[in-house]
């Protein structure tokens, strides 16, 4: 991947996450080789990062290895970022791009079952069976498809932070979560997939 590619474009700059003056402060002082300041900054993003890889990899030791390369090429590559309030933003592109990269050379995936990627308030039977559905049918679809979904309704991103991360306009990540959402209605019984819907929707 090239590294510019992990760079905020000027389109998006006004779109993109800002962080705390706190935290620009810990990139500051990461960009000058203040190790202790980069952990703290990883250890604040870790559990999102973490569960971004295990939502596309499906596997727990395939997830860690993703979430390490993640970490030693953001590392690598701070020094590259010219503004430290698109850390957020700069470090989920760099986890997606590595998520990508690796899947490509596996080109193995196991499911896994949906307890293991959110708390359920519901352990039935029947919730599962339908989260299972839902995550398979996921998987199936194309890349560019699923990557909106995932950001949107298991990360919680919205529509202008995941045009933020992936750099392109907010029309595309909207076309593509709707046209990913009429695959998946498709595949599945729509009452159930407007419910999943509509409880993210209700959640911002």
């Amino acid at each position: 991947m090239n590294r510019n590619d992990d760079l905020p474009s000027l389109i998006v700059e006004k779109e993109a996450i800002f962080i705390t003056t706190t935290q620009q402060s810990l990139v500051a002082l990461a960009q000058h080789g203040d190790e202790q300041a980069f952990y703290q900054l990883i250890e604040q993003e870790q559990h999102k990062l973490y569960r971004m890889a295990y939502v596309y990899v499906q596997n727990e030791n395939d997830a860690v290895e993703v979430f390490q390369q993640t970490i030693i090429r953001a590392f690598e590559g701070l020094a590259q970022l010219k503004e430290p309030h698109y850390f957020t933003t700069w470090l989920t592109r760099i986890m997606i791009n590595c998520c990508k990269t690796y899947i490509a050379k596996k080109k193995k995936v196991q499911l896994v079952e949906p307890q293991t990627l959110e708390d359920l308030k519901s352990t039935s039977p029947t919730y599962i069976e339908e989260e299972l559905d839902l995550w398979q049918a996921l998987c199936q679809l194309e890349e560019k498809y699923k990557t909106v979904l995932l950001l949107r309704f298991y990360q919680d991103y919205s529509v202008k932070d995941i045009a933020a991360i992936l750099q392109c306009p907010e029309g595309t990540v909207k076309t593509h979560i709707r046209r990913g959402l009429q695959a998946l209605r498709q595949q599945l019984k729509g009452a159930y997939l407007d419910e999943w819907v509509q409880s993210v929707e209700r959640s911002h």
